[in-house]
């Protein structure tokens, strides 16, 4: 045992850098999905209600199975997960490339979401195992490479795709092969790790939470707000912002899709940050200066110009995204012993949230228009005043027993 938990602490680094270029590589392949908006609106002559049902219909999918994922892993480990993920987003794109009317692409996105429904949990959870006990680092780390991935992803297809034709997102399943090798070598590692500790084995030794039950739950639900307030201007900026930047300034769409990876990059920069300060100065702090710090810079971007809009949203997406790493590790420090299922809950409510909101304000662009949308989902970083409610974990026990 001794022997092949040194072997396994000796592999951890490698592993993290493979979780997080597996991470980059699926959320580059996700993006498939929103980057394809303006072609697909164009070929098939879609509403702004009708790409908002899009991305309901493919973040529903991403969300409603990764609790159930994270629930069923928990319980019986399965080696060949993170293989499966990647099938099923190599599937959908090659179905969004090739579908002929809206209903094939509603199952083409269905079929990507599948394969991100199945990735975040299992990865998050072979995060934990190879974190040496470096939470913060490891999850950001594992974060940083999916959110590079979702940056690269419309600049990619800005310059393989737009001028080209959406039959051309065909080439992403090269992409779809090499994340087969990636995910090879860390189901080498888990696969071994599952040998060594058996499959029954837990993400980690047994740890009482540090709330009781009741205040657990009502913490969830603080969380569950806030996510939502992260989550209703996230999403107006990564749907309807390339839209939002043509029809207000009338630029391409290729220079709207460099617009889309600025934004996006920063959002990747900023995951960076929200793991690693959170463990040393705590998770409630870092979720509500991420959410609440946002607010100065979405309520002047709608009244900027063209590149004052651009150095605001990057400055948004750099502070609001350092959200989401503190959120996932606090929630697993609500319930230590169930981190797939907390991994797949909060992914998933992220990504269903997203679904939701993504549809609600298609509607609302198509009936109020684009510029006074964005007016009113600026203000929704201010919700996130409620993470003062939120109590501090640090060097908090409890005596009691617990089962979760």
């Amino acid at each position: 045992m001794d022997k092949g938990t040194k072997k396994i602490s000796a592999v951890a680094m490698p592993v993290l850098v493979a979780l997080s270029a597996a991470h980059f590589l699926n959320d580059l392949l996700q993006t498939t999905v929103t980057s394809a908006y303006p072609i697909i609106k164009d070929d098939l002559d879609l509403s702004f209600t009708q790409i908002g049902s899009i991305t309901f219909v493919y973040q529903i999918a991403a969300s409603i199975f990764q609790p159930l994922v994270g629930m069923v892993f928990d319980r019986r480990p399965f080696k060949g997960s993170m293989e499966l993920a990647t099938t099923f987003t190599m599937l959908g794109i090659i179905g969004l490339a090739l579908a002929p009317n809206l209903a094939w692409i509603y199952l083409a996105v269905f079929t990507i979401g599948i394969g991100s429904s199945i990735l975040h949990p299992e990865a998050s959870r072979i995060t934990s195992l190879a974190s040496g006990g470096k939470r913060g680092l490891a999850q950001s780390i594992f974060q940083v490479g999916g959110n590079f991935g979702g940056a690269v992803g419309p600049l990619i297809i800005a310059i393989t795709v737009v001028p080209y034709g959406r039959s051309h997102f065909l080439w992403f399943v090269l992409l779809s092969a090499l994340s087969y090798a990636v995910t090879a070598f860390i189901s080498r590692w888990y696969n071994f790790y599952l040998d060594t500790h058996g499959h029954n084995a837990r993400s980690s030794a047994f740890r009482p939470r540090p709330l009781g039950k009741g205040a657990t739950f009502a913490v969830i639900i603080l969380i569950c707000v806030l996510i939502i307030s992260k989550y209703i201007y996230l999403e107006g900026l990564k749907n309807y912002y390339t839209f939002f930047l043509i029809d207000k300034f009338g630029i391409s769409i290729q220079f709207s899709q460099v617009c889309l990876f600025a934004f996006l990059f920063a959002t990747a920069a900023g995951t960076l940050i929200g793991g690693p300060v959170g463990d040393r100065i705590g998770r409630k702090y870092v979720i509500l200066l991420s959410i609440v710090g946002t607010a100065p810079f979405s309520l002047a971007m709608p009244h900027a110009g063209l590149w004052a809009t651009i150095a605001l949203s990057f400055c948004s997406g750099l502070v609001l995204s350092s959200a989401f790493p503190a959120i996932l590790l606090y929630a697993q420090e609500l319930l230590p012993n169930r981190l797939g299922m907390v991994s797949g809950l909060f992914f998933g409510f992220a990504f269903g949230i997203g679904g939701i909101v993504a549809a609600v304000l298609g509607n609302l662009i198509d009936t109020h228009g684009i510029e006074a949308v964005y007016r009113m989902v600026a203000w929704s970083p201010l919700a996130g005043l409620a993470a003062v409610f939120l109590p501090d974990l640090r060097d908090r026990t409890t005596t009691r027993p617990s089962r979760t």
